[in-house]
């Protein structure tokens, strides 16, 4: 069960979801991988505090050009669609954060004078939090693509069909969100009850229904404007699976890198309906399993 929990914009608890769903799984004694999908700013090594057992380099293809084969003809920079070659009369330009390392320019270059280097974009790191698995992933700072940072930490995320993994997406609905969210099973989509978080949850909830992929709604610091929120969940056909509370306890926590769950260990419950909400409109085989350990461990 592949479950990305993603969301229209920054700062509405998307982490903060992510991790306590983790913990509660492990509580259960269920095998879950957490992966920090949101390679730009990740921090959820701040609440899961994981032993980092290996670093792994994340490298991507750019195109180099042989100035003494290059005959300037323009064909690759007429091939680029992102504009990472500019062919000029005298000279060939490359410009490495446009390249989306399709290798297609060094393909169609008549004077084989196109050649491939590998350059690191980013780091993956690897280990273990408790009963959790953990991945996160670093993207070098100051480059344009983060995707392929995100398709290696999902890659060194492969579980077997028991498992759970939890894909913290990055904020937005850009292209490392899509990547993200790509090939899961469901998305818990987290927002906020103010006008920006329902402009936001709005785009986020368009963007899953053109990607046709399942998702419901979690409701973070629930209170006072919740009700444009649900209204839009309404005319969404989206589920609110849960409407956490603005909780000052929560909030100290947080502040100190201590999972809400811990904090407060009333939330497993809430936490816990949200994972059965999913298995049973998924349909998966861990719903019974999961029902079981939450009625029997998570008092």
């Amino acid at each position: 069960m592949r479950i990305a929990i993603a969301s229209g914009k920054g700062g509405t608890g998307k982490t903060t979801v992510a991790t306590n769903l983790g913990a509660v799984l492990a509580d259960c004694a269920e095998k879950v991988t957490y992966v920090d999908c949101d390679v730009e700013a990740p921090n959820g090594h701040l609440f899961l505090r994981p032993e980092i057992k290996s670093e792994t380099e994340v490298t991507r293809r750019i195109p180099v050009i042989d100035n003494d084969r290059c005959t300037h003809c323009g064909k690759c920079a007429r091939f680029c669609q992102f504009g990472a070659l500019t062919s000029l009369p005298n000279v060939t330009l490359v410009h490495p954060e446009l390249c989306h390392s399709c290798g297609g320019c060094a393909i169609v270059c008549p004077s084989g004078a196109i050649r491939e280097e590998r350059v690191s974009v980013g780091t993956i790191r690897s280990g273990h939090a408790g009963g959790i698995s953990f991945v996160s992933g670093t993207f070098t700072v100051g480059l344009a693509n983060s995707t392929p940072v995100i398709r290696a930490a999902k890659e060194a995320a492969k579980s077997d069909a028991d498992g759970w993994v939890l894909l913290d997406a990055p904020p937005g609905t850009s292209c490392a969100m899509m990547e993200t969210v790509k090939g899961c099973d469901y998305v818990i989509l987290v927002t906020e009850p103010t006008p920006f978080g329902l402009h936001d949850l709005r785009i986020a909830m368009e963007v899953c229904a053109k990607m046709k992929l399942p998702f419901g709604v979690v409701i973070n610091r629930s209170g006072e404007g919740k009700d444009m929120i649900q209204a839009a969940c309404v005319e969404a056909s989206a589920p609110i699976l849960a409407e956490l509370p603005q909780n000052l306890d929560i909030a100290r926590a947080y502040s100190l890198g201590i999972l809400a769950v811990r904090a407060l260990p009333e939330l497993k419950r809430a936490f816990a309906q949200i994972l059965l909400q999913i298995a049973a409109r998924t349909r998966s085989r861990q719903a019974p399993k999961l029902f079981e350990a939450a009625n029997t461990q998570l008092t």
